[in-house]
Parts: C-alpha cells; sequence; structure tokens
C-alpha cells in the first residue's frame, strides 16, 4: 500500500528563511548585544552544550522564544547589512559564505519553535506564532530585498564560472542568486513595497489557518455516550478512547479523535453505521461550521494573494511560478502525469466498490454503499476474499518492536548504522524519545527524537524535520525528528500498529535517513532541502523495505509470545496485494488535483467560494467519485495552506515514480544489499542539493525514471513478460 505521508519542511516564511541561516560554529564570536541579565540566561542566546548542540529543553521556557526571536532578527540584520555595505569588490568568501554564517540564534529559536508549535503547542506559543509570523515574513524579505546585498551576488553569479570554484560552491552562488531573484529583488520599488505586505498578511493567514485547523480538530472529535455505540472496537482501542474522554474531563463517555485525512481509521472496525456516517461527518465538516474555526474565507484568500504576487514576480499562476524551481518545471507536466493516473484509478476504486456493495447485498444490508462504509467493507472484503483481518494483523506490528526490529534492523543491513537509546537528553514532552545514530565504522553520526503518538495540541499527519543542520562549513552534525500520529494505548496496553502505520514509520525515517547521511559543506544545500519533488524520493523509496522478507520476519512477531507472523496470514497478506489502491490513489489524485486548481488561479479572478470552487475542481478533472473523496479537503488542507506544499501536492505521485523505478534498480542488482546500499547513500542520500535532481537521480539510475514500476506496484498495469 502507498499512502500520503505529512512532511514539514517549512512552516512560515520566517521559517524558511531559518534553513539558510545555520546554527553558530563551537568558536563563533556570534553574540547578543548588551542585554538585560534575564536575557542573557535566555537558552537560545548561546549554542547548546549538549551533544551534537541538542536543544535543552529541560531549560528552554516559553517566554523565551519571543525575545530570542526579536533579538534573533536584529542580529541577522545586523550581520546582513555589514556584508552589503562593504566597500571591496564582492568575493565568494566575503558575500556568499559570510551570508551562510548568519542568523545562528535565529535558527535556534526557529527550529525549536516551530518544532513545538506543531507537535507541542499551546496558547503561549500560538500567541507568539501569531504576532511573530509577520515580522519573520518582513525580515526575509529585508534580506532579500536589500538592494545593495543583491547586486553583489548578481555580480558573483554572472562571474560564477571564472570565480574557481568547485561544484558545491558553484552551486551554491546559483542558489543564492535564484533565491533573491524568485524573492523579488529585482522588482521596482513600488513594487517591492507590494510585495512586503502581501508577504506578512499571508504569513499571519497560514498561522491563523494552522491554529484554526488544529482547534477545529479537536473539537470535532467524536463523543459517545454509550459503549454500544463503538461495537466493533478492540479492548484496546475502547481503553484508548475511553482514556481520551478522561483526558477531556468527560469521565464515563468516550472520545474517538479525527486524523488530519477525510476517511478516519476507526471507520474499518466500527459495526454501527450510524456511528461510522457521524464519525465521517465530524470529520469533513471540521473546520465549516461558520464558527471561530472556519478556515475557508482564509484560505480563499490565501489563493488570492499566492496568484497576486505570482503576477507581480511575471508568472501567470502561482503554481507555474512555484514548480519552476522544481522537478516538474511547470503545472501542466505535474497535472498531466496525475490526470494520465485518473481514468485507471478510478476504474480500480470503482471494482473495489463494486465488490464492497455485493458483500452488503449478500449480508442484506439494503443500502447502497456510502463514503463512511467504505473503510468497513474494505475491511470486510478483505476477510471474505482475502481471508484477512486488520485486528489480527495489528497483533503482530508492537511499535517498539517495528522500530527496532524493522526500521533499525532495515537501516543496519543496508547503510550499516546502528542506534543506542539517550535517556539523558532532554525531551519536549515524556511520550518523546532519543537515539544516539552510529556510522558503520562506530563514529557517533546522529542524534534522532521519536514523537510517535496523537495528543490534542499536535497537528495532525506525520513528518520530520531537524533541530540541528548537518554542515562541513560549520562543523555540525544532524539532530533529527520524526513525528506522527498514532493513538495512543491506554496504561498497560500494547501499542500495536496498523499496517499504514507501519509503513508510516518506514516513510518518516526514510526522511530522517536523508537528512542524517548529509554530508554537504553549506548549510543552504544540506540534508533535505532539495525541491519539494524530490525531498519524498527518499521516504517512499524507504516504504519498500518494510515488506523486504528478512526485514518483515524479523518484526513481524506477536506482541504476547514473540512468535513470528504464521506463513498463511503473511500469504494472506501478499495475496491481497494492491487491493484498495483504486481507493488511495483516487482519494489522493483528488487532493492533488485540487492543490493544482486552487494554485492555478490567475491573478484576476474573482475571490472564490470555497465549497462551490470545489466541487467544480474535482468535476474538472473528472475526480468526482462521490464514495472517494479527497484525501483533504480543501478547508483541512494542511499540506497547502499551512505547510510548504502549495501547488506541490503532486510531488507524492512525481516522487513514487522515483521510488519505485530506484527499487526496481536495486531489484536487478542483487537487492537489499550493502553494497547497494552504500551507492544509494553516496549518491543521493549524502548529496543534499549539491547539484540538479534530475541529473543526481539519472546518475544513480543510469537513464531517467520509468513510470512502468509505479503502475505495476499499484497495480495499475500487469507487469510484462518476456517471451522466450
Amino acid at each position: 500500500m502507498h499512502r500520503i505521508r505529512f512532511l514539514v519542511l517549512s512552516l512560515t516564511l520566517g521559517f524558511a528563511l531559518a534553513a539558510c541561516a545555520p546554527a553558530t560554529p563551537k568558536n563563533a564570536t556570534n553574540k547578543p548585544a548588551a542585554t538585560p541579565a534575564a536575557v542573557v540566561e535566555n537558552p537560545f542566546f548561546s549554542s547548546s552544550t549538549l551533544p551534537y548542540q541538542a536543544p535543552a529543553f529541560d531549560k528552554i521556557a516559553d517566554t523565551d522564544f519571543q525575545p530570542a526571536f526579536e533579538e534573533g532578527m536584529r542580529q541577522q540584520l545586523t550581520e546582513v547589512e555589514k556584508i552589503a555595505d562593504q566597500s571591496g569588490p564582492p568575493t565568494f568568501d566575503n558575500t556568499i559564505v559570510a551570508m551562510e554564517h548568519t542568523g545562528a540564534l535565529l535558527t535556534r529559536v526557529s527550529k525549536v519553535f516551530f518544532a513545538l508549535s506543531q507537535a507541542n503547542t499551546n496558547p503561549t506559543l500560538q500567541k507568539v506564532q501569531q504576532e511573530e509570523a509577520p515580522k519573520l515574513a518582513a525580515h526575509r524579505d529585508a534580506i532579500y530585498l536589500n538592494g545593495k546585498l543583491f547586486a553583489r551576488v548578481k555580480m558573483l553569479y554572472a562571474q560564477r564560472d571564472s570565480l574557481g570554484l568547485d561544484a558545491e560552491s558553484k552551486r551554491l552562488v546559483e542558489r543564492y542568486y535564484r533565491t533573491f531573484v524568485r524573492s523579488g529583488a529585482e522588482l521596482s520599488t513600488a513594487d517591492q513595497a507590494t510585495l512586503r505586505e502581501s508577504n506578512k498578511e499571508q504569513s499571519r493567514l497560514g498561522a491563523s489557518f494552522r491554529e484554526k485547523l488544529l482547534a477545529a480538530t479537536k473539537a470535532g472529535a467524536l463523543v459517545i455516550d454509550n459503549a454500544d455505540d463503538l461495537a466493533g472496537f478492540s479492548d484496546a482501542d475502547l481503553a484508548a478512547a475511553a482514556e481520551a474522554a478522561k483526558n477531556r474531563k468527560l469521565d464515563g463517555k468516550y472520545v474517538v479523535t479525527l486524523q488530519n485525512t477525510t476517511q478516519q481509521p476507526a471507520q474499518s472496525s466500527l459495526t454501527v453505521r450510524a456511528t461510522r456516517e457521524k464519525l465521517f461527518q465530524a470529520s469533513i465538516d471540521r473546520t465549516e461550521h461558520g464558527d471561530a474555526n472556519d478556515t475557508r474565507d482564509i484560505i480563499a484568500r490565501l489563493a488570492e494573494l499566492r496568484a497576486q504576487r505570482a503576477r507581480l514576480l511575471g508568472y501567470p499562476t502561482f503554481a507555474a511560478y512555484n514548480l519552476e524551481d522544481q522537478m516538474a518545471k511547470t503545472p501542466q507536466r505535474a497535472i498531466k502525469l496525475m490526470t494520465d493516473m485518473v481514468p485507471a484509478a478510478v476504474a480500480k476504486a470503482k471494482g473495489e466498490a463494486a465488490k464492497m456493495q455485493a458483500l452488503v447485498n449478500r449480508q442484506r444490508g439494503g443500502f447502497k454503499l456510502a463514503p463512511w462504509d467504505w473503510q468497513f467493507y474494505s475491511d470486510q472484503v478483505k476477510k471474505d476474499e482475502f481471508k484477512l483481518d486488520e485486528n489480527e494483523i495489528k497483533q503482530y506490528f508492537e511499535l517498539d518492536r517495528v522500530l527496532q526490529d524493522g526500521v533499525f534492523f532495515a537501516a543496519n543491513k543496508l547503510y550499516g548504522i546502528t542506534f543506542k537509546e539517550r535517556h539523558d537528553i532532554p525531551v519536549y514532552q515524556p511520550d518523546v524519545r532519543v537515539f544516539e545514530v552510529f556510522d558503520a565504522d562506530g563514529s557517533p553520526m546522529a542524534l534522532w527524537y521519536a514523537d510517535y503518538f496523537k495528543r490534542d495540541n499536535k497537528a495532525g499527519g506525520a513528518w520530520m524535520s531537524t533541530f540541528v543542520d548537518q554542515s562541513g562549513l560549520l562543523g555540525t552534525k544532524p539532530v533529527a525528528y520524526n513525528v506522527c500520529n498514532f493513538t495512543k494505548p491506554a496504561p498497560g496496553q500494547p501499542a500495536l500498529l496498523s499496517r499504514d502505520d507501519v509503513i508510516t514509520m518506514f516513510h518518516e525515517f526514510g526522511h530522517a535517513l536523508h537528512g542524517m547521511f548529509s554530508n554537504v559543506k553549506y548549510p543552504l544545500l544540506t540534508g533535505t532541502a532539495v525541491p519539494r519533488d524530490f525531498v519524498e524520493f527518499p521516504s517512499q523509496f524507504n516504504e519498500h523495505w518494510a515488506d523486504e522478507p528478512t526485514v518483515f520476519a524479523n518484526y513481524a512477531r506477536h506482541y504476547k509470545t514473540g512468535a513470528p507472523m504464521p506463513a498463511d496470514l503473511v500469504q494472506k497478506i501478499r495475496n491481497a496485494g494492491t487491493y484498495g489502491e483504486g481507493f488511495a490513489t483516487t482519494e489522493y489524485l483528488g487532493a492533488a488535483l485540487l492543490d493544482q486548481a486552487w494554485h492555478t488561479l490567475p491573478a484576476d479572478a474573482p475571490k472564490q467560494d470555497v465549497d462551490a470552487f470545489e466541487a467544480k475542481a474535482l468535476k474538472q478533472y473528472h475526480v468526482d467519485y462521490a464514495l472517494v473523496p479527497p484525501r483533504y479537503r480543501s478547508s483541512y488542507f494542511a499540506h497547502i495552506w499551512g505547510s510548504g506544499y502549495a501547488a506541490g501536492y503532486y510531488a507524492y505521485l512525481w516522487t513514487a515514480v522515483l521510488r519505485d523505478d530506484a527499487f526496481y534498480w536495486f531489484k536487478e542488482h542483487g537487492g537489499m544489499t550493502r553494497e547497494n546500499g552504500q551507492r544509494f547513500r553516496d549518491m543521493v542520500l549524502s548529496r543534499g542539493n549539491t547539484e540538479d535532481t534530475d541529473a543526481m537521480y539519472r546518475a544513480f539510475r543510469g537513464r531517467d525514471p520509468s513510470v512502468e514500476p509505479l503502475l505495476i506496484e499499484r497495480g495499475l498495469k500487469t507487469k510484462s513478460v518476456k517471451k522466450k
């Protein structure tokens, strides 16, 4: 199965800037100006003394963030102005490398703040985000719209072929120049003023969207009075629902919390149809009640502002602006990739629906299948046709075993790395775990944090980011983290995962490997700082190892007895194969094409009625199949309104092509071997953005990617057999 994950790389314009303003090296002299003693004690004002410069969460208070943001911006502007005001001619070192050394304090506070604002927020942090978001946008503009600084960068860009630079340094010059131009550096003074105001408004709206969505998702949870209405829940699921109610001071009741997607995992086991319908309606209506958490006005305005910004920068639409700097290059190419798959995906989904309806009829259900029935009857078909029971499967997927004997085991087989849990590194929430990562030669390589369980103050989905980026220039090693939203078991109960949860763990750890294996000199180019339609490639590729037989046999063991999953159950999973891919691909395409529809609006289009626009767009692209609504409806589509995936949600499919094509390379060259893993690490995972990603992939694969492996893996095409 292939599901869509949530990666947070850039939450606001300010956070995007933080990615190119790395932590200060240990010998740096970048210290704050004279400040009151209370401010000097702020833990962000100096590099952490913990291993790998990990955040000192035991010393960080909510009140530390705002002063650190303010001082961090002040420091970086001072540093940037000093670079811009130099009287001597620009050189690579005094301009480009000097820029790489700016903003140490701002990076430290941004990295931690935006991690917590997504994974462990509270009213104080939300207030800081609302106040600082427009300031961070203005701060970024103050750098990239600095005329004197741009003149220096532009001169170096023009001379780049004669500066004697190595390939990575030349790439750095090109990326800086491109960032300045795409940020409006060549606009007139009047247009720059317009752009500044637009950027500030967009940052405010983005922060507001995230806050409203979090509140709406919490408020939309389904509250159940009677356990009979949760018939079909396992004892562990029922205990978790009771615990969730208890945490909300609703003793004696049950709470089914919402995931960020349209369809909810609980629907697969709930036997009471009315409960399934209530849960589905709670999900799709969460942000459309006309109350304080309604997001529709915000997204309609964001769509307007983005289109206007694109026109100001010389592009017909925001999608055209955004995709020019991606592998796809144009929205037309992205849309074609998706629309070419729509007929086969919808046809496969309709075939799946027909099987479910036939089962309903055989059971004399007396109703036509509805969207809230899909998860339940899909599971029933698996039981009926493939003799596959998801609750039985869960017994063999205990979280820690999947992590240690699956995720870590696969990484060791491929790359030789090992892991040791650290209990001496402070964390931001008790559920968070920390592991030190060691390279094949035993040398310390990275820290990795795992935050797996859902909380009411955590954004939905799953993602990866870093607290510290790897940089040869700064001498820093990576400190990465994964965040997921698995159901937390009641005390004393095991954390049993669904099959989809297992794939999520492997996926997000693929992102972590991309960050941890980075072997790049310059911070701007490090780790996962690659085009959006390449960044999902390493993570989706890593999903394949969840099903590799030796890996699967190592972690798929009964949580009580430790016995391996029986061979007949393993075979049943294999027999089910691509069942469900029609649904998965169709709901994804619905969301991804909806994203393109919003972001191919021209600047002179009127402000849209969100619901009417959504219905029209789905019909236009022939993904208006009523039984399979989009994975995200517009009003809770966090990827495109509250994160960095605007006009970029297609990236999951684009990189799925790379993922499966690269996996077939492994199959053609001996499979899961250390030699193959090392080659992938050296040629892809360690390279960051040091070269064009198309060229990087071609160098690894030996040719351009083929879409055929993807179609075969999803059951949308039969594998051809060569005749002898």
